[in-house]
């Protein structure tokens, strides 16, 4: 007997139909003589619908009252998915977050949430406090492929991926786990299985150390389009510059990805980095108020389009294949960053589709 604990995202519960469809998941688990952990997202569009109703209200809600607004699209998930385990003689209750899962309490004992994609968060952190056997995630898609198989031709489905690799491509734009959620499991070396919930067939696992870890190069391409490339042209070249700056973005909590940095001349510099879209104008107005830079500038037409793998790490001629998919494309590369297992490039958000198939291609046919 092993116990297991069970998420299920919002597409699977939208409605009676898939409520009771993973009533019969989790009821098949525990018959099979397991115990079982089921934690549920909100049903659907429910959260985006509950966050268009604050809107109607007003467009600065304090963060307590959106907390306990949105927490009220699990409570419902949970009730009915408990109702529907019962209806097949599955005794089963559910637990507001208080008394576990993605909502929580604060010192003042009001509600608390753990923000988007709290649910995978909170399944992994369930699993390591109770040291479950394996941590399920059910999702819409029958796993962790090469790429968005809705949108490229020809991806492969992983039947596994390292923690590192699964953690990169979280943070790259794979929406298919929460990055939070990957960094927990590997803290506490949560086992994780990625399946869907409506094909009963084997997902990807997510690991430490996988069997293929050499034999399969790269993993996947991903893409992010929610990028920001801000320059800041004439920076002195002199000790201090680069902390003055990062340093100032740091204090409003702006996170700062890929940075290049000019070579000095004429006692100046360039310095270019992205941020997401949303924090472009904060990062801008910081720049010109506090670090009296005028020569800012910022593009908002940008994506970052990424290739993951731990093969990397020992085998040549990666990057070569990304830069030539990209260049038989006529797609111009704005800036590059890389690390022991991913490459990352900036392009034009026209491009991010195109060049995701086109290195997909080379990559993987």
């Amino acid at each position: 007997m092993a116990l297991i604990v069970q998420k299920f995202g919002g597409s699977s519960v939208k409605d009676r139909d898939r409520i009771f469809n993973v009533a019969r998941i989790v009821a098949n688990t525990h018959n099979a003589g397991n115990d079982v952990v089921v934690v549920v997202s909100a049903q659907g569009d429910t959260t985006d619908d509950l966050i268009a109703k604050a809107g109607e209200i007003t467009h600065n809600p304090s963060a307590r009252e959106m907390d306990m607004l949105l927490a009220s699209g699990e409570q419902i998930s949970i009730a009915l998915l408990a109702m529907a385990l019962n209806e097949l003689g599955c005794h089963a209750i559910s637990l507001t977050g208080w008394q576990a899962g993605f909502q929580g309490l604060n010192k003042l004992d009001d509600i608390t949430t753990l923000g988007r994609g709290g649910s995978d968060t909170s399944a992994v952190a369930i699993a390591a406090a109770l040291h479950a056997d394996r941590c399920q995630i059910y999702t819409d898609v029958e796993g962790v492929y090469t790429a968005d198989p809705r949108k490229v031709r020809n991806t492969r489905k992983l039947e596994e991926i390292t923690f590192d690799e699964m953690l990169e491509l979280a943070s790259l734009g794979a929406q298919v786990l929460n990055n939070r959620s990957v960094e927990l499991a590997k803290k506490y070396n949560v086992e994780l299985e990625v399946l869907s919930s409506l094909n009963p067939i084997p997902g990807t696992v997510v690991k430490e150390v996988t069997k293929d870890m050499e034999g399969m190069l790269i993993k996947g391409v991903a893409k992010d389009t929610d990028v920001a490339v801000i320059t800041i042209l004439n920076v002195p070249d002199e000790p201090g510059m680069s902390f003055r700056i990062f340093g100032l973005l740091a204090q409003k909590n702006i996170n700062v990805d890929i940075i290049l940095q000019s070579t000095g001349r004429d006692g100046k510099k360039d310095i270019s980095f992205t941020c997401a879209e949303g924090e472009a104008e904060l990062a801008m107005r910081v720049l010109k108020d506090s670090a009296h830079f005028s020569d800012v500038s910022v593009d908002t037409t940008c994506a970052k389009v990424s290739i993951v793998g731990a093969g990397m790490q020992s085998h040549s001629g990666v990057a070569s294949k990304m830069f030539e998919a990209m260049s038989n494309n006529n797609i111009n590369i704005k800036m590059i960053s890389t690390s022991e297992i991913k490459i990352s490039c900036i392009i034009d958000r026209a491009d991010a589709d195109k060049a995701v198939g086109a290195i997909h291609d080379m990559l993987f046919d």
